[in-house]
């Protein structure tokens, strides 16, 4: 079923998507990957303050290419989830409700999720290119050292992903195996 949400990720948006639901994201998110989610659990670990209010916020596992004059990111696609895995319980404990990616998360991912009524939705890997033209702003706002894995804030229009697993632990890569 093709759903449309517009950011924040609420409680109640979250209980109304479903494995295989198509959904088109629009509104504020923030892109993170390995490096900027390291330091994001070693400042949580240590008390201190993050860059980003994870509360019903999406993180886009994403590392763009650089953008080519006149655009607002180069290539977009998502990264393999699963190097997230370790870092993502605590980040979903403290209010994220929403991830994308690519590929299979770990049980502690999965059960965490459960818990915190959250979800995690797929991009089509390859098609970054295609994906860019549905951000329509990128504004580095942390770790800019990191260059492409810097923390960007990211204004999305439409984004289109897929609900691969839902609050409920409905897992359509399970599914598939079937």
């Amino acid at each position: 079923m093709d759903k449309y949400i517009t950011t924040p990720l609420t409680d109640e948006k979250v209980a109304d998507l479903e494995a295989g639901d198509y959904v088109y994201i629009s509104g504020t998110i923030y892109s993170a990957r390995d490096a900027a989610h390291k330091r994001i659990y070693e400042s949580m670990q240590k008390g201190e303050e993050i860059p980003i209010d994870l509360n019903n916020n999406i993180i886009y596992y994403l590392g763009p290419s650089p953008a080519r004059e006149g655009q607002v990111i180069g290539s977009a696609g998502p990264t393999t989830s699963s190097r997230m895995d370790k870092y993502t319980p605590l980040l979903l404990d403290n209010g994220l409700k929403g991830m994308i990616g690519k590929g299979r998360r770990s049980d502690a991912v999965i059960e965490s999720m459960n818990k915190n009524n959250a979800v995690y939705f797929a991009a089509i890997g390859g098609a970054g290119a295609l994906l860019s033209k549905c951000i329509k702003k990128s504004e580095v706002i942390a770790y800019d050292d990191l260059g492409t894995e810097a923390i960007r804030k990211l204004e999305v229009e439409n984004l289109p992903v897929i609900v691969v697993i839902d609050h409920n632990k409905k897992n359509l890569y399970d599914e598939a195996i079937k």
